[in-house]
């Protein structure tokens, strides 16, 4: 029996990364008490003896440059056996373990500490004998390390860690990274994950933002205590979470511009290099400064209105009317086949107005056609010709235009002459499927607004209600950015046409850029009608070693920059050009979606690229997952309307002004896989569904983003992105065997390329402009 226990410990020591999914892990060992092992019925888990990850909970206080953070794990024995584990929990660099706590039969164990050097072997010696690279990435930090004994069946350990580090000041602000995924092959989930960080400081950060994560952000006592949380069921926490808190402005109660630069490792001298620029207004303003806008909201009451739709549309107009500030002006416009407004000019939002609109919004009835250009054309003439105060068109249709002018370029044109696009700013909320997607697009992109698309099975109320809490208080309008330098100049921004800046909003730019040096940034705009320029000293000198803080820049700006090259080619149609930018950008930055998808294994067929470094070579070679790629490309182009339509829009607005990008992409494909799923198969697709499924795999695990490089599965090797452009040599690859010692020599000649190599036990990589063949 004991022998059989020997070998079972030492296969679950080979499947390391399935219970390997979080900072801290466990390694299953033999029990050494010689304890008979508890036989139980078999539990209905696939992998009996691998620990589940019950639970990872991370709690953080930053105070000042000072963090605390104290990370909570729970451990599941899912097995019939005794298990022993040895717990390893990789310290961040320059952090001090404050406490360790493991509770066995009501007592709390000691751990010990590791210096880097001894962590290192440990980690070497687990990748030597399991050939698992997965902790690679650790081996340069100290270690801490204690005995788990005993694991019993289906019961669980919880393992508790507190650690203190100081946060270096960059930029003038702070960063924070918590290493939340180190699992780099494991499929397991976490039931229960999730963050807490409280900040507190004596200045006033003017923002805190967080590219990996979609976080809930909270800003108290004028931005001097900011709680941001973010949890997550059933996960596979796929990032690590970073935190960055921008510094106030240098004038109090302005604007705070802050600017990030990077340059990619290896960069030449004249190569542009990326930025991201931050501007927020201060956390809390006087109602004096506040500028009072115009508001015309246009309700559709076209017949296909009828029902909960109208309901939901009276109650969110409501509350919309309710949010205005004394000082705005307003009207309500209703269109079907014809149109007719509260007021029939801009009123003030008065209680006796107020009471006037609650009764004529109690009144609206659905019926009729749906006549757009006139209704919008209406709204639009309303805005006085001094054109002051920011004039906001809120409008709201179901329905696509069938009495009047009805072509997109009617319309569109429409817009353009009345002054849609110099100054006023027009929402647009699409309800249902049966909606024109290009044309609403097309409008928010003329006028610097944004387009939003309510399902049938959500309720408008809640989606404009939102909506509109958020832009109340304009502070900032008609923005445009500049530099001065010698040889600065800012290309390539995201969003293009900058939009208005609101009271508890921020302004996330991303671009590329020239010049090294200081340099002067302005952002000009207006604030209650008046001409203000908010100018900032700034440096152009990016950091020249790997900045961990500000990696997350040029995947931002590539996923922002698809999206509009994507959007180009949805709404004004396809060329060479930018199709082929699409296709390198995507392929460079692992931006995988259905759509790049297809264009990247239709290039590399075109080039006839070699087929073992070809991005995506096991999609190309499933000729039904490749088709149904090709058809959700082709409906992305063609379709205006229906189901497939919005869903795509609503998977373009996802990431056209992405704030994280691997957040936006995941919701962006859970969009696009939805409109592949609504349009119906074609002849000789009797299984589509399960090539959807193929398809939906890939973009989920198929492309992994590692320290600035690409990676794709090409059957069980991950492949670099940038060899995949290279024709085959007469020189193979370099081969170099998982554990030898020429492997951890690479490693400590190439110390980025832990990550890398924490990949998997097959990567075809370069290093150095020398190929490696990683193998088994």
């Amino acid at each position: 029996m004991k022998r059989l226990v020997l070998s079972l410990a030492l296969f679950a020591l080979c499947l390391l990364p399935r219970f390997a999914a979080a900072q801290g892990f466990v390694v299953i060992v033999e029990p050494t008490d010689h304890r008979p092992p508890v036989i139980l019925p078999a539990p209905p888990h696939p992998a009996p003896f691998a620990l589940e990850t019950a639970s990872h909970r991370v709690g953080v206080k930053i105070d000042g440059q000072i963090a605390t953070t104290t990370v909570e794990q729970e451990f599941y024995n899912p097995s019939a056996r005794v298990m022993e584990g040895t717990y390893l929990f990789p310290i961040p660099r320059d952090a001090q373990i404050e406490k360790f706590q493991l509770a066995i039969d009501g007592k709390f164990i000691d751990a010990e500490m590791l210096d880097a050097a001894k962590a290192r072997s440990i980690y070497e010696d687990i990748v030597r004998r399991a050939k698992d690279p997965a902790l690679l990435e650790y081996a340069g930090q100290r270690l801490l390390k204690a005995r788990i004994f005993p694991i019993e069946p289906r019961s669980s350990r919880k393992v508790r860690v507190t650690y203190r580090e100081v946060l270096p000041l960059d930029f003038g602000g702070l960063s924070y990274r918590y290493p939340f995924a180190h699992d780099k092959v494991g499929s397991t989930t976490v039931r229960d994950a999730g963050i807490d960080v409280e900040v507190r400081s004596e200045r006033a950060w003017s923002s805190v933002y967080s590219p990996s994560h979609a976080a809930k952000i909270v800003s108290e006592d004028s931005g001097r205590r900011v709680r941001i949380t973010w949890e997550a069921k059933d996960t596979r926490p796929g990032a690590d979470f970073e935190l960055i808190c921008t510094p106030p402005a240098r004038t109090a109660g302005d604007v705070a511009l802050t600017l990030l630069t990077y340059r990619e490792p290896g960069a030449a001298a004249d190569e542009e290099g990326f930025f991201a620029l931050f501007a927020a207004p201060p956390p809390e303003r006087s109602k004096s400064d506040a500028a009072a806008k115009d508001v015309i909201f246009v309700l559709d009451t076209s017949g296909s209105m009828s029902g909960a739709k109208i309901e939901q549309a009276r109650k969110a107009l409501r509350f919309c009317v309710g949010q205005l500030a004394k000082e705005d002006r307003f009207d309500v416009i209703r269109f079907s086949s014809d149109n007719e407004a509260l007021f029939g000019r801009l009123e003030a939002a008065d209680e006796g107005n107020r009471k006037r609109a609650d009764e004529f919004i109690t009144g609206l009835r659905a019926m009729g056609g749906t006549a757009i250009h006139d209704a919008l054309k209406r709204a639009i003439e309303a805005r006085p010709k001094e054109g002051t105060r920011p004039f906001v068109v809120i409008f709201l249709t179901d329905g696509i235009a069938n009495i009047g002018p009805s072509s997109n370029d009617d319309i569109l044109g429409m817009v353009r002459r009345t002054g849609g696009g110099a100054g006023a700013r027009i929402f647009s909320f699409g309800i249902g499927n049966d909606v024109n997607t290009h044309l609403l697009d097309r409008i928010a992109g003329e006028t610097r607004a944004v387009s939003t698309y309510v399902l049938p099975e959500e309720d408008i109320e809640i989606k404009l209600s939102n909506f509109f809490a958020k832009i109340t208080e304009p502070v900032l309008t008609d923005l445009k950015l500049s530099v001065e330098g010698e040889g600065a100049r800012l290309n390539a921004l995201h969003p293009q046409a900058l939009p208005d800046l609101f009271a508890g909003d921020q302004l996330v730019l991303v671009g590329r850029y020239r010049g090294k040096g200081d340099a002067q940034l302005k952002l000009a705009g207006k604030r209650a009608g008046r001409e203000v320029v908010i100018a900032e000293k700034v440096s152009l000198d990016a950091p020249t070693a790997r900045d961990s803080a500000r990696e997350f820049i040029p995947r931002l700006w590539a996923t922002r920059r698809v999206a509009y090259l994507l959007d180009e080619i949805r709404l004004q149609g396809e060329n060479s050009e930018v199709r082929d930018e699409v296709t390198k950008l995507a392929r460079k930055f692992g931006i995988v979606t259905p759509y790049t998808a297809y264009l990247i294994v239709e290039d590399e067929a075109r080039r006839n690229v070699a087929s073992d470094r070809r991005s995506m070579n096991e999609l190309g070679k499933d000729q039904a997952a490749t088709r149904v790629a090709e058809e959700a490309y082709t409906g992305f182009k063609r379709d205006q309307s229906g189901a497939g339509a919005v869903a795509n829009a609503r998977s373009q607005n996802a990431v056209l002004d992405a704030a994280q990008a691997p957040a936006a992409l995941d919701y962006a494909n859970k969009e696009a896989f939805r409109a592949a799923k609504a349009a119906p198969a074609s002849p000789g697709q009797p299984k589509k569904a399960e090539a959807i499924g193929r398809l939906e795999r890939f973009a989920a695990q198929g492309a992994r983003f590692v320290n600035g490089r690409a990676f794709y599965q090409n059957g069980t090797q991950w492949v670099d992105s940038t060899l995949q452009g290279k024709a085959k040599t007469e020189n193979p690859p370099k081969r170099v065997q998982v554990g030898s010692d020429e492997y951890f020599k690479l490693l400590n000649d190439h110390p980025d390329a832990a990550a890398w190599f924490a990949l998997g036990r097959n990567v075809l990589i370069q290093l150095g402009g020398v190929d490696y063949e990683i193998h088994e």
